[in-house]
């Protein structure tokens, strides 16, 4: 048998590979059972190839790779939090195979000579076993006018549209672009806050709220874009995917649309599924999101819905900022925190530890799931299937600040006990 370093290399150049007495764990069959996984160096295969790199993956499980389908990279404007190159590794660590950028970069991405720009920035990255897919401005600028030029930016390659970062806020250039998307069949991806509601508030009602009287987040900021996004969907037969849900209330809206027959999608990120707003130690940027994390309650309500298929996907929001930028404390600080490295992890110690969602159920979460929001293929490791497979440690693992190729740690995943860890990206 091979190492694990000579099991890399081999994928790497696109030589044959084997895993021996692998956990596998396939969304699409469901089937979870050990037995070896083989691969010709570019797609999986049923025997395995002479020569092939052998591991015995004995203590492991495989999966295909994750889809995370909401990540923000800040290159071009924001290389000292990441770069498209930082990013790709940070994926690569975190056993993800295929991310979709968010377009609120400076400038944003409303253009097909943007995305033409973005694309030859991953082309540059040393980093190419992650699929690096774009979404594009529903408005110009991302400023919530006039609708961005939706048809060209999918000639150019856009998988869905989004002004993320923000609510597209007129009615009326969130109705344009769900019509528009929907001849295109594209989907809207929405950053359901309403920022007139949420008022300024950062953190839900928490001892760490109190302690530094911090503007408190209501969940009806929220709930009504979520609302009305719904409403617009119904309207113009849009596909529509909810970003980062953190309210009770929002999931039996989703589900209402669904049983309703509307393309609804929703994610959930792994800071919302595995804290809540209990766990904020004081005065720490590090735990600042948006929207922020909700009460038990809530988490309660968003692990229910993960685990019943309501909210089909997981996805980071990994937002990368300076150290300077999340020392300005709480209330100063931006929003938003990184994720990729950890996020596998994460959901598993959240949803499949203590939940006790099948792990393949999980792998839903991580595959299938984003697949379908985006209208694309569903991965498998079935035969034939493009060789992308995240291999995962079945030991306790504590990551520390080492375990990050982001350029930035603005993360409250460190220094914690999970139970898997991420061992390879093939």
């Amino acid at each position: 048998m091979n190492s694990l370093d000579t099991l890399l290399l081999a994928a790497a150049a696109g030589r044959p590979w084997a895993l021996r007495g692998v956990r596998a764990l396939d969304p699409v069959s469901g089937s979870d059972e050990t037995r070896d996984l083989f691969c010709d160096g570019a797609r999986l295969c049923d025997r395995v190839v002479p020569g092939a790199a052998e591991f015995d993956a004995g203590g492991c499980l495989a999966m295909p790779a994750a889809i995370d389908l909401h990540v923000h990279f800040r290159e071009p404007g924001g290389e000292g939090a990441e770069t498209v190159a930082s990013g790709l590794a940070a994926a690569a660590r975190g056993g993800v195979g295929t991310v979709v950028a968010m377009p609120n970069t400076s400038p944003p991405l409303d253009s097909p000579a943007a995305l033409a720009r973005q694309r030859s920035l991953a082309a540059a990255a040393p980093e190419r076993r992650v699929r690096y897919l774009l979404s594009a401005c529903c408005t110009v600028g991302r400023a919530g006018g006039a609708v961005a030029p939706l048809e060209e930016l999918a000639a150019a390659g856009a998988v869905a549209f989004t002004d993320d970062g923000a609510i597209v806020a007129p009615d009326s250039a969130m109705e344009e672009t769900m019509r528009r998307a929907a001849a295109l069949e594209l989907p809207v991806m929405d950053h359901a806050v309403d920022p007139k509601l949420a008022a300024g508030g950062v953190v839900r009602p928490c001892a760490a709220a109190a302690a530094a009287a911090l503007p408190v987040f209501p969940d009806e900021a929220e709930l009504a874009a979520v609302r009305r996004d719904i409403a617009l969907a119904r309207a113009t037969g849009a596909r529509l995917h909810l970003q980062h849900l953190s309210a009770a209330g929002s999931v039996p809206l989703v589900a209402a649309a669904r049983a309703s027959g509307l393309r609804v999608t929703a994610e959930a990120t792994p800071h919302h599924l595995l804290f809540c707003a209990d766990d904020i130690p004081g005065d720490d940027a590090d735990w600042k999101m948006n929207p922020p994390l909700p009460d038990a309650a809530g988490r309660a309500a968003l692990r229910r819905a993960v685990a019943d298929g309501v909210i089909s996907c997981f996805a980071t929001d990994h937002a990368p900022h300076p150290a300077a930028a999340k020392a300005r404390g709480f209330l100063a600080a931006p929003f938003g925190v990184i994720g990729l490295e950890c996020a596998l992890p994460a959901t598993w110690l959240a949803m499949v530890e203590q939940e006790g969602m099948p792990p393949c159920e999980w792998a839903r979460r991580w595959t299938t799931g984003p697949a379908q929001a985006l209208g694309l293929p569903p991965p498998s490791l079935a035969p034939g299937a493009p060789a992308r497979v995240a291999l995962l440690r079945r030991a306790p693992w504590t990551p520390g600040a080492d375990a990050l190729a982001s350029r930035s740690s603005n993360c409250p995943f460190l220094h914690r006990r999970y139970p898997v860890s991420v061992a390879a990206l093939l």
